[in-house]
């Protein structure tokens, strides 16, 4: 079978096409367009380590060319579309809205468009426990209301959720959409708060916690949520709901304060942080937190992955990576 994989490049991306192609059962095409939002050396080391995979190919280029993706799907056929391409960060869409209307609405525009041309068996696209917003009560259901976003990243991935549901119903895909809870892991992005907390507490670095470090968050180690990926994509419900369109969480459900996740990261690397206790941040949510009733029950996906030892192998793989600061 094919498997079209978007931001295949990316941090969830490329653990995601390495799963797939390493199971013998699929040809996987990854695509990305190795922006630079972060240094683009960590996206090619990523693809280099999938290069040598016999059942991938990659090709540079960006799901938002409304002639060119689609014409690429039409080409190729697949069977499968996993789309996780996207301008990610809460923090940064605050003052950087156009890169995520680009990325996260014309481009799942087009993917979605693409597969209405050529379609798949099943579309998987990645949105996010950011669409829960203002209101929201920890655990997250997916059946809450997620109307009042509290940021723009946050508004996009709950305007693909609503895209989705008019191609689902309208056009009779297969869609599904995935709420994706705090993914941490080795390869993980450097904007990414393991990574940063990582560099500042072995630099010995100032390390700045807003709402006090009391924010909760529900980190979810990468192989768990590839596990939910793959699942979710490779066995889709024999009779589809109506329209055919399903949403899921994809956490941990074991939210921890940010304080706690950095006294453990201390622990790991031997050093003490200079914490500073900051208010808190606009845009951010003080607490998420995944119910996973729906997806356990419908998919039998249970996280097993514990944060100590997530954290343990994200660690190995950060020391190894980014070498120590001179001076």
């Amino acid at each position: 079978m094919k498997v079209l994989v978007t931001g295949a490049a990316g941090f969830i991306g490329h653990h995601v096409t390495r799963r797939l192609a390493e199971t013998g059962r699929c040809e996987v095409l990854g695509i990305d367009t190795l922006d630079a939002y972060y240094d683009p050396a960590l996206k090619r080391a990523r693809v280099d380590r999938l290069a040598g995979l016999e059942d991938f190919r990659f090709v540079q280029a960006d799901c938002a060319d409304a002639e060119k993706f689609p014409a690429l799907v039409a080409h190729w056929r697949p069977d499968y579309v996993v789309h996780l391409a996207a301008q990610p960060g809460v923090r940064h869409s605050m003052t950087h809205a156009p890169a995520y209307t680009r990325s996260n609405l014309e481009g799942f525009a087009t993917v979605l468009e693409a597969c209405r041309r050529t379609p798949p068996r099943h579309l998987v696209f990645a949105s996010s426990s950011s669409v829960y917003g203002a209101g929201a009560v920890a655990p997250f259901r997916e059946d809450a209301v997620t109307d009042q976003p509290v940021s723009y990243y946050g508004a996009t991935k709950k305007a693909n959720e609503l895209m989705a549901h008019s191609y689902a119903l309208n056009h009779g895909l297969h869609i599904t959409g995935l709420r994706f809870f705090s993914v941490y892991g080795p390869w993980g992005r450097p904007d990414m708060a393991p990574t940063l907390f990582a560099s500042a507490i072995r630099a010995g670095r100032p390390l700045p916690l807003y709402n006090a470090g009391r924010n909760r968050r529900d980190f979810t180690y990468v192989d768990d949520i590839v596990d939910g990926v793959v699942k979710v994509l490779l066995y889709p419900p024999a009779v589809p709901p109506r329209p055919p369109l399903r949403l899921y969480n994809l956490g941990h459900n074991r939210p921890v304060e940010t304080l706690l996740f950095v006294r453990m990261l201390e622990e790991l690397l031997g050093r003490k942080a200079e914490v500073e206790l900051l208010p808190p941040q606009p845009g951010e949510m003080l607490e998420t937190g995944a119910d996973l009733t729906r997806i356990q029950a419908e998919v039998g996906f249970t996280p097993r992955v514990p944060l100590e030892e997530g954290l343990r192998r994200f660690v190995e793989w950060f020391q190894g990576y980014y070498p120590p600061e001179a001076g």
